[in-house]
């Protein structure tokens, strides 16, 4: 397995990016979700401390991933009609957008509201914004919409590699799995 992508597949390094930032953001998504219904005590406290942990891991993750998908190459695009080229793209940029803003606005709302932020226990990061009650509204309502609509998003990116690896049986996510090889796929219009 080659650590850089080549003309047909993304390499392991783009891969483990893609897969382990989808379990960090899914499962921190979970995470939060269930955390917002419990009971104040000290204990909601530290999981409210291990979400934020966990969305500044997301943050770095993707900062990494960004300098490796600048080092590194892009498989070509898999023929397809320009729309769902046009609409991947798009879809893509929208998580790269949606996986900075997310972080960044419960950061402004950990800032506004004034609590430290830190990250594992281990060092306090500095607030982003100077202590603000209504600030600290809009950031929570912002944070709370962008994390649906990149539940939208991320339903569209995964429906559309699911339906492409099911329904049209080509190689869009077969190029992204962890395991596996690209098919040889026939040419357009051969019966074989």
């Amino acid at each position: 397995m080659a650590l850089r992508s080549d003309e047909s597949r993304w390499g392991t390094g783009a891969r483990f990016f893609h897969w382990l930032m989808a379990l960090a953001i899914l499962g921190n998504g979970i995470f939060g979700l269930w955390m917002t219904g419990l009971a104040p005590s000290l204990s909601k406290i530290n999981i409210f401390a291990l979400h934020k942990s966990i969305g500044l891991t997301v943050l770095a993750l993707f900062l990494l991933r960004l300098a490796w998908r600048m080092a590194d190459r892009r498989p070509p695009d898999e023929p397809a009609p320009a729309w769902q080229r046009l609409a991947a793209h798009v879809t893509h940029g929208l998580l790269y957008v949606l996986i900075v803003a997310l972080p960044v606005s419960g950061w402004v709302f950990n800032s506004a509201h004034g609590y430290p932020l830190q990250w594992f226990k281990l060092f306090n990061l500095p607030p982003l914004v100077a202590k603000d009650d209504q600030l600290m509204h809009i950031a929570v309502i912002v944070h709370e919409y962008l994390f649906y609509v990149l539940l939208l998003v991320l339903v569209a990116h995964a429906g559309a590699a699911l339906w492409h690896h099911f329904i049209l049986r080509d190689n869009v996510l077969r190029r992204m799995l962890p395991f596996g090889r690209p098919r040889k796929l026939s040419p357009p219009g051969d019966a074989s």
